[in-house]
């Protein structure tokens, strides 16, 4: 959420940007509504204070003509205290939900355009390999070496969900193990955090937790969701507190489950671990200084470039475009990491700088130099996203005799180098 103060000085501005970004909202419709809340506050004021007065004077002696008169004016002060107060509720109910709607401001070096296919690719890091024989994509390889059962769990769970078994399953528990040490070793502080957050948190940080457009689950009967990353339940740690200057900035690494509807998901692209219900992940998140936040997102970046690297997977990173970013995000880039079985990059992880939009939502500010409380900005960044790196170990290092090497850096963490097909 901006600074309603900002929006009204800026309507023009917040439009072009809005447009920019692809995002239907109607910025005259938020200004009006503020003021027409702000009008409905000022009335209720002096309605209240008329009441008090009126009710100074029946304390006194009177005629009874007088005191008649004094209780009717009464009971109307009290009818349009009523009729603007369920006003105010209203008004303030649409004003909350148009100027959630209000996109970040952008980056002025993010590239204009409507989707994904209008991010600007920086640099492809790593050799792409040419293979003497015709590859199989890991749904292939994962029945052919009894890894994923994609049958039994939608028999179990549903459509999207699925089982990972034998060296799959310790190969997950290697990517979070070094994920976690990789990011704690660089000063963040580790967390595993709850899998389920309120509705207000998933709010804050810039989810939609209702509604047919959610991608969220909700808990019936509760103000509760399923998180859909570690970002949401990390974000809300500081939720309404004021924070030390000295203790910025804040740099945390969390480990979930995570869970995601994927309303809409479908076609071959889509299809395996690709995209699924529930999966595990590795985010970090950082709380800082607003003059701190753009050299914050570069060593996000930097840190995930170095995972990736170290793992060996070829990839490509995005200056992800205007029309992609998402409404919390300011700056946004992705890395995505050539899949042989979709012969094509897919997204493999992201990192974000969102300002102070969603400190704002969330009231998470410090004391600065002058005493002024001020919001901090907030960052995230994907350390290990398991589902599609299980994939790009499997397609990449695939071997002729249907064997998968294992990148020597998690071969501390799995106990094995290389996964062989069963006898």
């Amino acid at each position: 959420m901006l600074d309603i103060k900002f929006i009204k000085d800026n309507v023009e501005m917040m439009k072009e940007n809005a447009a920019k970004r692809n995002v239907a909202v109607d910025i005259d419709k938020v200004v009006s509504l503020y003021n027409r809340k702000t009008e409905i506050q000022f009335e209720l004021d002096s309605l209240r204070q008329k009441r008090n007065e009126n009710a100074a004077k029946m304390k006194g002696k009177m005629e009874q003509a007088e005191r008649n008169a004094l209780i009717e004016e009464g009971k109307d002060i009290k009818a349009k205290i009523a009729a603007l107060e369920e006003e105010e509720k209203k008004v303030a109910a649409d004003y909350l939900a148009e100027a959630m709607n209000v996109p970040n401001l952008t980056h002025p070096s993010v590239p204009v355009g409507k989707t994904d296919k209008d991010s600007q690719e920086l640099r492809k890091v790593g050799t792409i390999r040419k293979f003497d024989f015709e590859p199989k994509n890991h749904v292939q390889l994962g029945e052919a070496l009894d890894l994923i059962d994609f049958d039994t769990a939608s028999s179990v769970s549903g459509q999207k969900f699925y089982y990972l078994k034998n060296e799959a399953a310790l190969l997950e528990l290697a990517l979070v193990q070094y994920g976690m040490q990789k990011v704690s070793k660089k000063g963040f502080k580790p967390h595993l955090t709850p899998d389920i957050a309120k509705a207000s948190i998933l709010e804050g940080i810039g989810f939609n937790p209702r509604g047919e457009e959610t991608n969220i689950y909700s808990i019936e009967n509760t103000d509760q969701c399923l998180v859909g990353t570690a970002e949401i339940t990390l974000g809300g740690i500081n939720a309404g507190k004021i924070l030390n200057e000295s203790d910025l900035p804040i740099k945390m690494v969390g480990f979930s489950h995570c869970f995601r509807t994927e309303a809409g998901a479908a076609g071959q692209a889509t299809k395996g671990l690709y995209r699924v219900h529930q999966f595990s992940k590795v985010e970090m998140f950082i709380i800082c200084k607003p003059e701190e936040s753009d050299a914050m997102l570069e060593t996000l970046r930097g840190i995930e470039e170095e995972i990736y690297q170290e793992l060996g997977i070829p990839y490509r990173v995005l200056n992800v475009s205007s029309g992609d970013l998402g409404n919390p995000a300011y700056k946004k880039y992705d890395l995505e990491a050539w899949m042989p079985g979709r012969n094509d990059y897919g997204e493999i992880t992201s990192t974000s700088n969102c300002t102070d939009y969603q400190s704002r939502r969330l009231n998470i500010r410090f004391k600065n130099a002058d005493g002024k409380n001020q919001f901090v900005h907030m960052l995230n960044g994907t350390v290990i996203a398991v589902p599609r790196v299980i994939i790009s170990i499997m397609e990449n290092f695939q071997n002729a005799d249907g064997s998968i090497d294992i990148p020597k850096v998690l071969v501390p963490w799995t106990g094995f180098d290389k996964i062989l097909p069963k006898k």
